[in-house]
């Protein structure tokens, strides 16, 4: 079967004949609305017989495709079926703001080219031999023309129509042979495991059947089951079968996309070959961060095109089929392209992205060459799904600050008046809430969005863009361009701002700090739910369920599947300390019961522990008192902001080594409370102090009101919920395969009434312990029971 393959004409133009230096120069949002109406002014200055927007389509049959090619032409001239040949003309109109003579001067490839296409269809349709091309460029600052026509024959035309086409099929021709192998590949695979694990089957069934059904699916699966393989092994099978065009593998951490990887590499193993391709940050992937991004600062962007198509085509037909980082830079570094824009280029090569979040749902950084159009042809598999509440509500939300403002203010006040004059007004109503916030106790909340700011950002942002759109060299011109793109995303906020918005304030020193807040994302995400066919939501801890099928914006026909635990139950030992409090009133009163007690689980704990508290505040507290209760005691600390490299120092001291005892002091949500894998005996306990509460802040507190306003569930939506999930996630830490044993102690009397018990798991059904007599009689049982691999020290 011949594979049919549809593209537009500017497309076709721009993918086979790009070339020069990667520029990014200022156009602006404005300017897009200008150029619109400057195309329907020249078309309606035009005489009788010239018809605007016509759209075009011409159909090419091949060996192996068929191939449509569409477009609207701006406008033609003689467009009648009988209109005589010699006054049929395609007309091409341009917007600019350089000088029109240039246009004259030089040849612009691309706009001919575009041109050129669209007479070729047109003459083909209607059988014409010659046939007048006419670029009108219009300058969007002085109205003027420029009118340049020229003549083609058709047999110049189809020449160069037929090589444009030849260039695009011969790509095509890589990607369909690519498909045939990577499908060949898809059908031969087997799960690159001698068995699966109980409820991985399962799990797997129900992926592959939402991706065929093109449906919405929410699993909940402990820890350690092995969830990435879980969904991404029926993915590519769908993939294989052409269900699905493309696997988005969506994740909130660096180290879940390494997981992803590591699947892609067990299942190469096995003979797979698909590409997957991981993507970087832009700020962490280019190699000249101190440099702007032009041809006349950095080399790589400098004729960046003229290289990228012979970087793609390398990478893509070689053997390396896993696209990392250290991969993408390599290449990039052989041909001397920008990574990132190299990387982007290759999404549309690759059968699975590796991506954060912010690549599929963030409406300012979304990857608008997918999801521009209607609904692709993909599927999303979300990892880590715990995390998209939190971040979908940050993805939504807009701030702005005072502070730069008037920094930027300083340096225009000769150059720019007009601007300057604008961020005075602006800085005025800053004020205004700035007193607002000192009469409320420095912070203020309001449900509706602060009217007077709209229209005085608008003129900012129209002000900024006509001298930004001339590209004129300046030192404060980043200043500018930081603040017109915040400005530019605030107002796109404010055009959607509703109910499930609230706008806060919060003065600092001389600041003010100004945000819309998405209370409720539900809505946008179900928006950005549109861009896939199927979905697939998966994590340790979505519980309840509900709450998480409400706000990621899921169907009522969503199916939500929870997953028992597949390990023995022998090898996990789950306490409950409920005779201390942790609650914030009584926890100076309990710190010494508190330190007597892990004391306690320290030493009769064989191995190392982990111990996660609630806040850095309380974690500090603790430390310092069991520093002096038990000074022998090796204790690492997390610090606040910990880079990536003290990360990985910090869990390369949990190792196997015998008669090593290690505790770990971290922080509950944070950067080991999830996501790590510390097997065996790296890690061999946890203690969990405290129920998990984020701490009490404008944004939770306005979270709670808003849910208590509609059903009286504002305290289990600010603070119920994402707490009780980050004990559910420090917990999964110690238990991460068949063979791990290891035990768990709750720490708080919440845990024995209903409201906490009801969230937990089946499988966790813990011991009192009333005193640390208990504690140490419960883990000398555990610990000295048939099976242990390890032994108290």
């Amino acid at each position: 079967m011949k594979e049919k393959l549809q593209i537009a004409v500017r497309a076709l133009v721009e993918q086979v004949l790009r070339e020069g230096d990667l520029s990014f120069s200022f156009t602006g949002q404005n300017r897009t609305v200008e150029a619109i109406r400057a195309h329907q002014k020249v078309q309606k200055s035009r005489p009788a017989g010239y018809e605007p927007e016509v759209r075009v389509s011409h159909q090419l049959e091949t060996e192996s495709f068929l191939l449509e090619i569409s477009g609207r032409i701006d406008g033609v001239y003689g467009s009648e079926e009988n209109a005589p040949e010699d006054t049929v003309v395609i007309d091409e109109i341009k917007t600019t703001t350089s000088d029109l003579q240039a246009y004259a001067d030089s040849d612009h490839p691309i706009h001919w080219a575009q041109a050129k296409i669209y007479a070729y269809m047109v003459a083909n349709a209607r059988n014409l031999r010659r046939i007048h091309i006419q670029l009108t460029y219009y300058h969007l600052d002085t109205g003027q023309q420029l009118e340049i026509r020229k003549p083609f024959e058709i047999e110049t035309l189809a020449d160069f129509f037929h090589g444009i086409v030849s260039r695009y099929l011969a790509r095509a021709s890589i990607l369909a042979q690519w498909h045939e192998t990577r499908n060949a590949s898809l059908r031969a695979l087997s799960f690159p495991f001698p068995d699966f694990r109980p409820g991985q089957r399962e799990m797997a069934v129900q992926v592959y059947k939402t991706i065929q059904h093109q449906r919405q699916l929410i699993v909940q699966a402990p820890t350690g089951i092995g969830k990435t393989m879980t969904a991404v092994f029926p993915a590519l099978k769908a993939l294989g079968l052409g269900l699905v065009s493309k696997i988005f593998y969506l994740t909130a951490r660096t180290t879940a996309r390494a997981v992803a990887e590591k699947a892609a590499f067990a299942m190469a193993r096995k003979g797979l070959r698909v590409k997957s391709l991981t993507l970087t940050a832009k700020d962490k992937i280019c190699f000249n961060p101190e440099s702007a991004c032009n041809a006349e600062e950095c080399s790589y962007a400098k004729g960046h095109f003229d290289r990228v198509d012979a970087a793609i085509h390398d990478l893509f037909t070689s053997n390396q089929d896993a696209l990392t980082r250290e991969v993408v830079e390599e290449a990039a570094r052989t041909h001397h392209v920008c990574p990132f824009e190299f990387s982007l280029d290759l999404t549309l090569w690759a059968d699975m992205v590796i991506c954060d979040y912010n690549y599929a749902f963030d409406p300012r950084v979304y990857l608008r060459r997918f999801f521009t159009e209607e609904t692709g042809d993909y599927t999303f598999l979300v990892d880590e799904a715990h995390n998209l509440v939190d971040r979908s509500r940050e993805m939504f939300s807009a701030e702005l600050r005072k502070q730069p403002f008037l920094d930027l203010r300083k340096n225009l006040k000769e150059t720019l008046p007009g601007l300057y004059k604008t961020i005075g007004r602006l800085n005025a109503q800053f004020v205004k809430i700035r007193a607002a916030c000192e009469d409320a106790g420095g912070e203020m909340a309001q449900p509706e969005a602060p009217p007077e700011m709209s229209s005085l950002l608008t003129a900012f942002l129209s002000q900024a863009e006509k001298w930004l759109v001339q590209n004129h060299p300046a030192a404060f011109r980043e200043q500018l361009l930081d603040l017109y793109f915040e400005v530019g995303s605030f107002l796109k906020i404010l055009e959607g701002y509703d109910e499930n918005y609230i706008t806060c304030a919060e003065k600092s020193d001389k600041d003010l700090r100004l945000k819309l807040f998405c209370i409720n994302p539900a809505d946008r995400m179900k928006a950005a739910l549109a861009r896939c066919r199927s979905v697939v939501f998966y994590s340790a801890t979505l519980t309840p369920t509900d709450y998480f099928k409400q706000l990621f914006g899921c169907s009522d026909e969503a199916f939500c599947l929870s997953l028992p635990s597949p390990f023995p139950k022998e090898n996990f030992c789950l306490l409950l300390a409920n005779h201390i409090s942790t609650r914030y009133r009584n926890r100076e009163g309990s710190l010494n019961d508190l330190v007597r007690l892990l004391s306690g689980l320290i030493s009769g704990s064989p191995g190392n522990l982990l111990i996660f508290f609630p806040s850095y505040q309380y974690m500090t507290s603790v430390h310092g008192a069991l520093v002096d209760d038990s000074p022998t005691t090796e204790i690492l600390i997390q610090a606040p902001g910990m880079s990536e490299g003290e990360r990985e120092r910090f869990l390369e001291q949990f190792t196997c080594e015998k008669g090593q005892r290690l505790v770990g002091f971290a922080v509950m949500g944070g950067v080991f409370g999830e996501g790590i894998d510390l097997e065996g005996e790296r890690l061999t306990g946890a203690a969990i102090v405290g129920v998990g509460l984020p701490g009490i802040s404008v944004e939770n507190e306005l979270i709670r009101q808003y849910f208590d306003r509609i059903d009286g569930t504002g305290f289990d939506h600010a603070y119920l919920y994402p707490g009780i999930n980050r004990v559910l996630q420090a917990g999964g830490r110690v238990i991460r395969s068949e063979t791990d044993r290891g035990v768990v102690m709750l720490i708080d009397e919440r845990y024995t009434t209903a409201r906490y018990r009801n969230l937990l798991p089946d499988h966790w059904q813990p011991v009192r312990v009333r005193n640390g007599k208990e504690m140490e009689k419960q883990l000398q049982k555990f610990w000295s029971s048939s099976g242990s691999k390890i032994g108290p020290n």
